[in-house]
């Protein structure tokens, strides 16, 4: 039996993102992934406690962690390759899910169906689906930010499509962290207290 599905998990650290652009600061996709699950957090109590939303922050985050873990077989594909045609953006779907098929099979056959529900989250949780594809995206709008702040103008057009992404799934968590929240993102350590 191979049960090697945790070691391999541990190899996200060694997959860097944003391959490019020039980086100020390297980001692996584990610092992403655990970003991502911070923010899905944050997106899924906002929703609930000022919204009436009904996703589960804590499921949220744990979807959020495994979001992008077939790109440890992958690599991690730019965005402007991955969605440069609906044929592309489909190809790769299907090489995503190729993936995290053969990640799942290195799982114990008991172990297989809770995990494979992390990555095929069933029909009605559209919501959840939403919430997590808005803190990646958030994820990516604060590096962004951050390499802007550290005089790296690589990242002006990618702040301004990602930004302009995130206002166009009119999610009221969004709109509500992006008023609320992000500014303080641009604050030295000092400004943050």
């Amino acid at each position: 039996m191979n049960a090697s599905f945790y070691a391999m998990l541990s190899r996200m650290k060694s997959i860097n993102r944003w391959g490019l652009m020039r980086n100020v600061h390297t980001e692996n996709l584990s610092e992403h992934s655990l970003e991502v699950a911070f923010l899905a957090h944050a997106l899924a109590c906002i929703g609930k406690v000022r919204f009436g939303g009904t996703v589960d922050p804590e499921r949220a985050a744990v979807v959020a962690m495994f979001h992008d873990t077939s790109e440890i077989l992958t690599g991690d594909l730019p965005t402007p390759i991955k969605y440069y045609s609906p044929e592309l953006r489909d190809a790769y779907r299907a090489v995503e899910d190729e993936a995290t098929d053969r990640l799942l099979e290195l799982l114990p056959a008991d172990l297989r169906e809770t995990y494979a529900a992390l990555y095929r989250a069933p029909d009605e949780d559209e919501k959840l689906r939403r919430i997590v594809k808005a803190a990646d995206k958030l994820s990516a709008l604060i590096k962004c930010i951050e390499e802007r702040r550290m005089g790296n103008l690589e990242f002006e057009a990618a702040e301004r499509s990602t930004r302009a992404a995130l206002e166009e799934m009119r999610l009221p968590e969004v709109d509500c962290f992006l008023a609320e929240f992000l500014p303080s993102y641009s604050l030295t350590l000092d400004e943050q207290r």
